[in-house]
């Protein structure tokens, strides 16, 4: 059975408890928080500008749970130079980043984090990048061992499909390693969404769903994406997984107000997906 959540990109000017209080009135299983990490003011809602036992407690109260925390986290930053660059040089800091971000998910009891393998720099072959992004990435799981915490790798750049991050997951070969799937990203991949969910298979831990016309977000099934198709494929392949729901309000000002969107957005990804809508909904 699948679990909506949402992310807290709909509310990028309300505080945490606020967004909480919009996901659990709308009626969503969970929330997803965005993160920009310590020190970033981007977010009024950002669990890093909070006291994470006072994140936990807010959570707790409410009716619903935190299913992922969504970083940057890229970990595609060239050793240059590439061999004795490794000497001379910091390259960890894209891990260091991965595992601040695991520390504030155990803190908070957020099951999985999201980060990115990325692009390509120079006239590097894939390979390359591909070696280098997964020694990051099996550092920041190797960090994860033992905090309850996975990581999930979320696919774009260089890294543009279902089957590439596939191999970069299998290169890693961590059990606290899986996939984040966004169906945007996918279909401007050319990805089919039956056959990229068959691709991850079990590797797959976390979805996203949006929509837009023209590349203006708007309400699912208003657009040009087909989230019902990705839902139906979700739901007919019988994955029990968390799906976000992304109203993109952070990057797009003009955007309609979350409460006037989120709800509604709700109900379709329940009827899309054969699932009842909750009882406030539905009345």
């Amino acid at each position: 059975m699948l679990e909506f959540a949402l992310s807290t990109l709909a509310t990028p000017h309300h505080t945490l408890a606020e967004a909480v209080a919009l996901a659990e009135q709308a009626g969503y299983d969970a929330i997803d928080l965005r993160t920009f990490g310590f020190g970033s003011t981007r977010f009024a809602c950002d669990p890093a500008l909070t006291d994470e036992a006072k994140t936990r407690t807010l959570i707790d109260a409410s009716g619903i749970d935190c299913s992922s925390l969504s970083t940057g986290v890229r970990l595609d930053e060239p050793i240059m130079p590439p061999v004795i660059g490794r000497a001379l040089f910091d390259n960890e800091r894209q891990i260091r980043e991965g595992k601040l971000a695991v520390d504030l998910a155990a803190q908070i009891e957020a099951p999985v984090i999201r980060v990115f393998g990325f692009e390509r720099h120079g006239n590097e072959r894939l390979k390359q990048t591909a070696k280098r992004v997964a020694w990051r990435l099996g550092m920041v799981c190797d960090h994860a061992r033992n905090t309850g915490v996975k990581v999930v790798l979320e696919h774009g750049g260089a890294f543009p499909t279902a089957e590439s991050i596939k191999e970069l997951i299998a290169r890693v070969n961590s059990p606290l390693l899986g996939a984040s799937y966004s169906a945007e990203s996918g279909m401007a991949s050319g990805d089919e969404p039956g056959a990229a969910i068959a691709t991850l298979a079990d590797s797959l831990l976390l979805a996203r769903v949006k929509d837009h016309r023209e590349g203006i977000p708007v309400q699912l099934g208003d657009g040009e994406l087909d989230p019902e198709r990705f839902i139906a494929a979700l739901a007919e392949g019988e994955v029990d997984i968390p799906v976000v729901f992304e109203w993109d309000a952070a990057w797009f000002d003009s955007s309609a107000p979350a409460e006037e969107v989120v709800g509604e957005a709700l109900q379709l990804l329940c009827a899309w997906s054969g699932q009842t809508a909750p009882s406030r909904l539905s009345a």
